[in-house]
Formats: structure tokens, sequence, C-alpha cells
């Protein structure tokens, strides 16, 4: 059976370390930037390749179908 004052002083060093420097903060303004360009470069792909017309077709369809119209 472990011990619980190691068990304990494991955790502790862990939560330490996570909290400090290596800690998750939230997401830099460099990732945000990252996700704008991915979602821009998206959009101006379906612009480019005509898709929006066929993905407002198909949703307008699908809301059809559920609203039973």
């Amino acid at each position: 059976m472990p011990n619980p004052r190691r068990m304990r002083s494991w955790r502790d060093r862990l939560v330490t370390h996570m909290r400090g420097r290596y800690g998750d903060r939230g997401a830099s303004a460099t990732e945000y930037a990252g996700i704008v360009i991915l979602v821009a470069g998206i959009i101006i792909a379906i612009r480019a390749l005509g898709l929006d017309a066929l993905i407002s077709t198909a949703i307008l369809n699908a809301v059809n179908q559920v609203l039973g119209g």
C-alpha cells in the first residue's frame, strides 16, 4: 500500500509545478491570430470554390426537414 505522506508530497510538488511558469494561463495573442487566419482561410476557400451557395442550400433543406416544411 502506498505511503499517504509520500503521495501527498508528490501531489503538492506536482500542483506547485503546474501553477508555476509551466502552468497554462490561457491562449496567447499568437494562438488567437492563428485561429483567425485559419478561419479566414476556410471562408476564402469556400467562397473561391463557389461552395457558399451549395452550403446555404443544404442548410436550408436541413432546416425545412426538421421543421417539416
